[in-house]
């Protein structure tokens, strides 16, 4: 499943190609995503150019305005699910399966592709209020790079919003409503960098280490998307680039491997469905 870092590279991908551009037309060819696109999708963003394009936790937001003037005419909001791309080609581009919705663009074409159809393509026009204030993003904690979660504010923000909390703190991190955007595979990078064991108790971690663990965040996060993210499946850029990140994993998916820091063998363990990797000598 992309994480932060993934759609953090689709987002700085596809923003040189859309930014300023006239979106003319709306093709959906399978409307049943994870939420089904309704039938009117599209008339309310065709005619009006693309101002912006940013991100929220793991949603790409594509901003459009009133093409006479600045008004805001609403926000395209898109999730990429588990397997979803987000490119931007020649319009000519011949159609694939599974290429869901198409965004044109003049002479080039925003295309939506999803294998497994767990993404979302939403509008949220200006008349339903501020979009960070609607239901996807009412309960995403602080963005990692943001000014409330730096290498000196973010640990304290973690410890403040962990105490009394008896949950590990790998699924606390997973959860999102301290942090967004750290993902299970950049979860267990992190952990290892702090040299916390993921079965501690998130409220059981101490203001120092909180404060390594929030710097351990912002790096790995930052080093993933320098490579392009991470490729273990179907991820690839807006360019058709896999990334790379992988290659420099410390114990995510090393399970049985020496860890690089003092050769004692990985573990995994099961927290939440989710796979969890380790260093039982580095993190304790």
């Amino acid at each position: 499943m992309p994480e932060l870092p993934e759609v953090e590279v689709t987002r700085r991908g596809i923003e040189p190609g859309v930014v300023g551009r006239r979106i003319d037309a709306v093709i959906v060819r399978h409307a049943g995503l994870r939420r089904a696109i309704p039938a009117e999708f599209g008339e309310a963003m065709t005619g009006t150019l693309i101002e912006t394009v940013r991100r929220r936790g793991k949603f790409i937001l594509v901003d459009c305005r009133a093409p006479d003037g600045p008004t805001l005419v609403g926000t395209l909001l898109i999730h990429l699910g588990m397997t979803g791309t987000l490119r931007v080609m020649p319009v000519d581009t011949p159609v694939r399966v599974h290429d869901h919705v198409d965004f044109v663009l003049g002479d080039r074409v925003l295309r939506f592709n999803d294998p497994r159809r767990f993404g979302l393509v939403l509008w949220h026009g200006v008349d339903d209020g501020p979009v960070l204030d609607s239901a996807p993003f009412r309960k995403l904690g602080v963005e990692p790079f943001s000014e409330a979660f730096d290498a000196e504010r973010g640990g304290p923000h973690l410890h403040r919003h962990s105490r009394g909390r008896s949950l590990a703190v790998k699924p606390f991190l997973l959860a999102g409503e301290a942090v967004v955007g750290v993902g299970n595979i950049y979860a267990s990078e992190s952990l290892f960098r702090a040299r916390i064991h993921p079965r501690t108790a998130a409220g059981r971690i101490s203001l120092a280490r909180y404060v390594l663990l929030a710097d351990a965040i912002r790096v790995v996060l930052a080093a993933a998307i320098a490579k392009g993210g991470s490729t273990l499946r179907d991820f690839v850029g807006a360019d058709g680039a896999s990334g790379y990140f992988q290659q420099d994993y410390f114990v995510y998916d090393r399970e049985g491997l020496p860890c690089r820091v003092c050769a004692t063998p990985i573990r995994a363990i099961r927290q939440g469905q989710r796979s969890t990797f380790y260093c039982p000598r580095c993190q304790h």
